[in-house]
């Protein structure tokens, strides 16, 4: 699966964007190599598997320019690198507690060239300061989520959607979000028709979530 997949989705990438959805294999092959963040299956399928599959936060909400978005457990950097090259004027912060993960992060970053990303070696809870949404990939249930960033989310919003969580996950999770009434779920297959998305899920959350 080739960077085709990305440019159907997203027709309006600019030649400097595909250019850096380009460099995304290439980098991750070599870090990999050394510092193993992607399963060996994924690192083939990387622009199906992680790339688009992080972008599909995107199809939920398009994050605007100025606005301050926080990866929570980012591993080798998903959803959070993918994003921050669709939405350059965004400010995106990578946390991740394991200090191997953040350093193939780092050098991700630098190969791209990109300024709008900082990473974190540390556990979100001593994350300082508040964003307007926070993103994640399937890193914890969601009561254990919403625990470790309470407090983290700006009140004030300027996006279209509240203020929140924007969380992929897949799979049945009526049980787990039993006790969040306003969670809202989006199927990925109403907007992209590969059989990797039958079960995936965004998941979002407004701040002002009912338990």
């Amino acid at each position: 699966m080739s960077i085709e997949i990305v440019v159907k989705y997203f027709p309006a990438l600019t030649e400097e964007q595909i250019d850096q959805f380009k460099l995304l294999e290439a980098l991750y092959q070599d870090w990999n190599l050394k510092i193993n963040v992607v399963s060996r299956k994924d690192i083939d399928e990387l622009y199906l598997r992680h790339v688009l599959h992080s972008l599909g936060i995107a199809k939920i909400q398009q994050f605007s320019s100025g606005s301050q978005v926080l990866d929570v457990g980012t591993g080798g950097g998903f959803p959070g690198i993918p994003l921050a090259i669709l939405f350059p004027e965004t400010q995106f912060t990578l946390v991740d507690s394991i200090g191997k993960k953040i350093k193939v992060v780092d050098e991700v970053i630098k190969g791209l060239g990109i300024t709008n990303v900082i990473s974190i070696n540390s556990r979100v809870e001593e994350i300082k300061g508040q964003f307007d949404f926070i993103i994640s990939r399937a890193v914890a249930a969601m009561p254990t989520f919403t625990h470790w960033v309470k407090g983290k989310i700006k009140k004030e919003s300027t996006h279209q959607m509240r203020n929140g969580i924007l969380y992929l996950k897949g799979g049945d999770l009526s049980e787990e979000l039993k006790g969040y009434r306003n969670a809202q779920i989006f199927e990925l297959t109403d907007y992209f028709e590969e059989d990797f998305f039958d079960t995936k899920k965004v998941v979002y959350l407004p701040l002002k979530y009912k338990v």
